[in-house]
């Protein structure tokens, strides 16, 4: 069986970890988020995640909005530069939704690296249902950033707690 690890936020090796993960995909310190879970296949390089979709995710009936199989597609292919341990953040994204996403059925989304040069990382990633048919593709283009100096820029350097805020 192949080697997988668990994925958890956005965090990068050798760097400060951010205080909270309140991102709306994966953050588990958001309640009204996804809280998707991810985990790194080491072998074939993919990032995968199994989730059910809820109501409250309802675009047409009884599937999902387009704007949350993007969320999710985005996710996916931001958690495969985790194997290059970078952060990149999304610069653009194509999706190509091939048939309806269903509500409240098992779906896998697996996302994998194309190409990288310099700091523009491509990946892409698939929505798939349990027979195994894609039901949304995307590609996508993530340009890496320093997490630390892009979090200084909101005033609080990464691993520092705010005054209002205490230690977990």
């Amino acid at each position: 069986m192949a080697k997988r690890k668990i994925s958890h936020g956005h965090a990068v090796i050798g760097k400060p970890k951010p205080r909270k993960n309140h991102c709306f995909g994966c953050g588990h310190d958001n309640p009204q988020g996804m809280r998707l879970k991810f985990s790194l296949d080491e072998k074939s390089r993919q990032a995968i995640c199994h989730f059910k979709l809820s109501r409250k995710y309802t675009g047409p009936p009884g599937h999902a909005h387009g704007g949350i199989i993007a969320t999710i597609l985005d996710e996916a292919m931001g958690k495969v530069n985790k194997f290059r341990n970078v952060l990149a953040l999304t610069a653009s994204m194509e999706i190509k939704y091939l048939k309806p996403v269903p509500l409240g059925q098992p779906l896998t989304v697996t996302s994998a690296e194309q190409s990288v040069d310099g700091r523009r990382h491509i990946n892409m990633a698939e929505i798939s249902n349990i027979r195994g048919e894609v039901l949304a593709r995307s590609t996508g283009t993530f340009i890496a950033i320093d997490p630390e100096k892009m979090f200084a820029r909101h005033g609080v350097p990464a691993g520092v707690v705010a005054d209002n805020e205490t230690k977990a």
